[in-house]
């Protein structure tokens, strides 16, 4: 008898890497920069869509291109952690923001990264991309894959969001996707007024901005639940709430959907996709520990 295979149960990994090349950069306001890639590898990728991630590996400072020792499934990870600290190609967990083929048959995908100078490695790296400079990343082989965290029950009729500068890529392709019957309610906290996006999406959404400013730091986490219990959102019976962004926001924001909305806790997605004090390479450690090399390595940070 021959074994029918599907999307899920192929014997092709669920996520493998492929080379990335800029093709173009653009910027879309104060704090985010568009980076569009291109390679023949992508031909196999497919991203599931919604809040897909996939980690990327770029270069130290000194290098123009990304280089790993191994891509193969069993050997990466220890071969990558082994490599020298000023030579390691630093992985950062991000959204595709949309995946498309051109109408010249060229394959793209969209990385949108949030800039703060260099005070991190992904900012810097975004902040001097040029065409031509070319990385690896981990991502998908099949759309159905366990790095897509958005999945409203059939029955949901009202969708909650909350998402931070961090987790607005991934919202806004979440919207791009939504049908027009869809209903949302969604809280944006963005650091800057020019950071508030053109979005598009066909559902019914009303989108409430949250501009805090640069400098704010721990009064966020006790602020932006303040401005999610004080709204009054649509009557529904079957709510489901995404929410991603710094850890304790959405903790707190959990809490009150969960604790004084009511709202099922096993209706509530929510993700940290940072937190604050700590830095990348400590949220990077934690997320590893005790994870098989073979995993899907999606770090959210």
């Amino acid at each position: 008898m021959t074994a029918t295979h599907t999307d899920t149960d192929t014997a092709v990994a669920h996520f493998r890497f492929f080379a990335l090349e800029v093709l173009r950069t653009r910027r879309l306001g104060h704090s985010f920069l568009r980076v569009t890639f291109g390679g023949e590898s992508l031909a196999g990728f497919r991203s599931g869509g919604y809040d897909q991630s996939l980690s990327l590996f770029l270069p130290p400072p000194h290098r123009e291109h990304t280089a790993l020792p191994s891509t193969d499934e069993d050997t990466w990870f220890g071969a990558w952690r082994a490599m020298p600290e000023a030579e390691r190609p630093v992985m950062r967990s991000y959204t595709v923001r949309e995946q498309r083929r051109t109408s010249e048959g060229v394959d793209e995908v969209d990385i949108d990264f949030v800039l703060h100078g260099d005070a991190s490695p992904a900012s810097a790296w975004a902040g001097r991309a040029v065409t031509g400079r070319r990385i690896l990343a981990i991502g998908p082989a099949v759309a159905r894959n366990k790095s897509v965290r958005f999945l409203p029950p059939a029955d949901t009729d009202l969708i909650l969001m909350y998402a931070d500068e961090t987790a607005l890529p991934a919202a806004a392709a979440i919207l791009d996707r939504l049908p027009s019957a869809a209903r949302v309610t969604a809280w944006f906290e963005v650091p800057h007024e020019d950071d508030r996006l053109p979005l598009d999406t066909r559902a019914d959404a009303h989108i409430t901005w949250v501009v805090r400013g640069a400098g704010a730091g721990r009064e966020r986490t006790a602020r932006l639940p303040e401005v999610v219990r004080s709204a009054e959102p649509p009557a529904c019976a079957a709510p489901y709430a995404w929410i991603a962004g710094e850890s304790g926001t959405i903790r707190a924001v959990r809490r009150h959907l969960v604790g004084e909305r009511g709202v099922d806790r096993r209706r509530v997605r929510f993700t940290g996709y940072w937190r604050l004090g700590a830095s990348e390479e400590e949220l990077l450690a934690e997320a590893y520990a005790g994870r098989a090399p073979s995993e899907d390595p999606s770090a959210e940070l």
